[in-house]
């Protein structure tokens, strides 16, 4: 994909949707948005009236600062495994096969194109053994895309074979059971020493999980996106268009391929003009998103926390052996500290999010019952001042998970400035980040070997007295980490920390703002040499503006939920929904959710 043309790429609907979806996560300055049908794009923040911008200029940018970070992204992935999906759906081997028709076909793949197909696709197979085929094949694609060789990609490389081995390539695993006459026994696959072997054995493996997603789980997924469709009254028109296919013994699906592309250009914007800014544009958006319901789940992710009937210590499970009836229960929240309810018995009960001041008095409540019991000695870091950037502080952390999401170009940024200590800080930031649903959902599959692998990590890699010093954290924050994450445990200290990075890298990410916003600037200039002008668009009405907050709330979510930072949730009416109104060259999965609001 990195290595493909621009122009190439953007006739495929299906690339256009996943691409849309990646390009409008809040991390970047600017988020434009493409509409295949029209060949229109829709640039956010707009550029002044004045200018003529070149679409040929924009598809260069883009290729060189948004694409690389595109292939990195866990979007990237779930682009790749839906186009195999794709592939086998419109074969000759599928139709014979599972006995399908053109309009079955064409059916199945309007149910699974896109990154809200996907999502729908793995709520579907979420707790079965098709959600270990799926998130072992996604892993095992990052997996062999890197170079261990590569000493920038070895840490990540090392990450994910660990990761395969506590929760894939297991005794008594989904995968392993598959996949038995490739590997042999387990114990003989550990030792592998092979880079190689290890390499072919892991594709085989791969394929395999890949044929039997293909020929079960999709005619399953196929049978429930029928039934479905039937039953919800919004999806009538697309039930009878796909009656009407099944009428047409001759009938074609046609591909999503334009061969002829459209003449692309880019939409004018109209009224005074203003200095161009993403910086502000993002505050005034986040400002938007906060006065709207969901304010917390844009700043932490969301996650179903389900009380335990026979709770125990972790600590004792800690030495318990590992085995998947061996987690034990700790008191667990969602999304934001407060968004959980503590039962008489020590459980958790799940609850409505809560306001802002309900998480106001659980952040006391913390420093009351946390902090106070502290020695008065403990030492303090001192943080930095953040006078002026106070506006940038309140959407830090909506886009830091942004950052998570979109192969962490900030991250990139950050060490091409040659600040390896705050790249430390992001990554364990990060790190806090991927931490929190492994440990919040306990009915995730594997749940107890990942949040003690996770755990053990971050402890070794940020938390021990080596490093511990080195990084502008209080170290009673640290130390509270390290109590809590050694055991695999939740603590209230993840969202301490996280606060206490982001004050430190706040004014590095307003110079990744500023630095984007010039590199745009100068692509989309003629000339491509201008100082920062004064050229932002119209100021959009209240109405405008609110769209576009959800527009990129939407997405973030979208993103996280397949990422993993956040709970795909149960299939329901929504999906429907968002199927009956999703139109690939209309604005896809993007677009569909903004129909389904209005």
């Amino acid at each position: 994909i990195a290595s493909m043309d621009m122009g190439l790429l953007l006739r495929d609907d299906v690339f256009v949707d996943f691409f849309n979806t990646f390009l409008n996560l809040p991390v970047f300055g600017q988020t434009p948005i493409y509409i295949s049908g029209t060949g229109q794009w829709h640039l956010w923040p707009e550029l002044s009236s004045h200018l003529d911008p070149s679409p040929t200029a924009l598809l260069a940018w883009l290729e060189k600062h948004r694409l690389p970070h595109f292939c990195k992204s866990s979007l990237c992935l779930h682009l790749i495994l839906c186009q195999k999906l794709l592939g086998f759906i419109r074969s000759g081997e599928a139709a014979e096969l599972l006995n399908w028709q053109s309009a079955d076909q064409w059916l199945l793949e309007k149910c699974i194109s896109g990154s809200q197909g996907m999502r729908h696709f793995r709520a579907f197979v979420q707790g079965t053994a098709g959600e270990e085929l799926t998130d072992f094949w996604l892993t095992t694609e990052r997996l062999l895309c890197l170079d261990e060789s590569d000493t920038s990609q070895r840490d990540l490389y090392l990450s994910l074979i660990h990761r395969l081995k506590a929760s894939h390539l297991r005794e008594g695993s989904s995968v392993i059971t598959l996949c038995t006459t490739i590997v042999g026994s387990l114990p003989k696959a550990k030792h592998i020493q092979s880079i190689s072997n290890r390499r072919d054995i892991l594709r085989k493996m791969q394929e395999q999980a890949l044929f039997m997603i293909q020929s079960y789980w999709l005619p399953k997924f196929f049978t429930h996106c029928k039934m479905g469709i039937e039953e919800e009254g919004s999806c009538q028109p697309l039930l009878q268009e796909y009656q009407e296919h099944l009428l047409q013994a001759d009938w074609q699906e046609p591909s999503g391929f334009s061969e002829t592309p459209l003449t692309m250009h880019i939409k004018r914007s109209q009224g005074l003009s203003r200095p161009y800014c993403s910086q502000k544009a993002k505050a005034k958006i986040w400002a938007l998103i906060k006065e709207g319901r969901g304010t917390q789940e844009m700043q932490m992710p969301s996650f179903q926390v389900k009380p335990k009937k026979q709770p125990e210590s972790p600590r004792s499970t800690r030495k318990s052996h590992l085995n998947k009836d061996a987690l034990g229960s700790v008191p667990q929240q969602s999304q934001h500290p407060a968004n959980t309810a503590f039962d008489r018995k020590g459980g958790v009960t799940p609850r409505r999010r809560p306001s802002a001041e309900q998480i106001s008095c659980l952040e006391d409540l913390c420093k009351k019952k946390i902090l106070s019991n502290l020695p008065s000695s403990a030492p303090l870091v001192q943080l930095p001042s953040l006078k002026g950037s106070v506006k940038t502080l309140s959407f830090l952390p909506w886009a830091l998970s942004a950052d998570t999401c979109a192969g962490r170009p900030f991250r990139d940024f950050l060490q091409h400035q040659n600040r390896p200590m705050e790249t430390h800080l992001l990554d364990l930031w990060h790190d806090l980040e991927e931490f929190l649903p492994v440990v919040l959902d306990s009915s995730r599959e594997n749940n107890f070997f990942l949040r003690h692998l996770t755990g053990d990590k971050i402890c070794k890699t940020y938390l021990e007295e080596d490093n511990i010093e080195k990084l502008p954290v209080e170290t009673r924050t640290l130390m509270g980490l390290w109590n809590h994450l050694i055991f695999g445990e939740f603590s209230p200290w993840i969202f301490r920390a996280q606060k206490e990075i982001c004050k430190v890298l706040c004014c590095f990410y307003e110079e990744f703002l500023a630095a984007d916003d010039r590199t745009f600037l100068q692509f989309m200039s003629p000339g491509g040499d201008v100082p920062m002008p004064k050229m932002q668009g119209h100021t959009a009405d209240r109405g405008e503006s609110f769209l576009l907050s959800q527009r990129i709330n939407q997405t973030l979510k979208l993103n996280q939920a397949l990422h993993g930072t956040r709970n795909l949730e149960g299939v329901s009416t929504e999906y429907w929904q968002l199927l009956a109104s999703r139109d690939l060259q209309k604005g896809g999965s993007t677009q569909a959710e903004m129909e389904l609001l209005l």
